[in-house]
């Protein structure tokens, strides 16, 4: 079993172990956390790296919230700005054009939880690299998991979980240079049936 955090078009770091793993399991039962993947992105724009921020509904009731029952608010046009800028960054690479249908879908449908978009996100990548998209869920939380525990995959502060890997072309690396551990969209979009072999490529620094 790998245990992972459902994140938000999860960073390449994460799809890396994802591809590896026989089995994948989702931790749903822990408690949702700020400065993670878990409702944000980061994608290569043109001013360099930049951030897709899903907002959070904060309920008025007092204590934690676990990571299945956090809420998205959607009175906020997120998803409408967050394509915008997907296509302002990417409407010129190699392959966004052919997931561009599909990635649609996600941006409109509405969401009420954050996991069920995550997962959401989850089945389109695995297709789009043709891999399994089979997964089971926690129904409690597991403190010492008896296999490969990724969790810390899902904080996106900087300098948390640092990579290498073969470097590919991407969007505006003329002017701001290779951005590593983007989305998984960068790769998609950019090197299309090739992910599978770059994502082959990453380690753990």
């Amino acid at each position: 079993m790998a245990l992972f955090i459902p994140t938000y078009f999860s960073p390449i770091s994460q799809y890396a172990f994802i591809t590896r793993a026989d089995n994948i399991t989702f931790e749903l039962e822990d408690n949702f956390q700020k400065q993670t993947y878990r409702n944000r992105c980061y994608i290569y724009g043109a001013n360099g790296k930049l951030s897709l921020n899903i907002p959070i509904k904060h309920r008025s009731s007092v204590g934690r919230k676990k990571t299945k029952d956090t809420l998205v608010e959607n009175d906020f046009p997120w998803q409408s700005q967050h394509f915008k800028s997907l296509k302002a960054a990417y409407r010129s690479s190699p392959y966004f054009e052919f997931f561009e249908e599909d990635i649609f879908k996600i941006f409109n449908k509405k969401y009420v939880y954050l996991v069920d978009l995550n997962i959401d996100t989850y089945l389109f990548v695995t297709d789009a690299l043709q891999i399994s998209q089979d997964f089971s869920r926690t129904n409690q939380y597991e403190i010492t998991p008896l296999a490969g525990d990724y969790r810390d995959f899902s904080i996106a502060k900087s300098g948390s979980i640092s990579i290498e890997m073969d470097t590919y072309t991407q969007m505006f690396d003329d002017k701001h240079g290779f951005i590593s551990n983007l989305s998984i969209l960068d790769l998609l979009f950019m090197e299309g049936p090739n992910a599978l072999t770059l994502l082959d490529t990453v380690r753990l620094l």
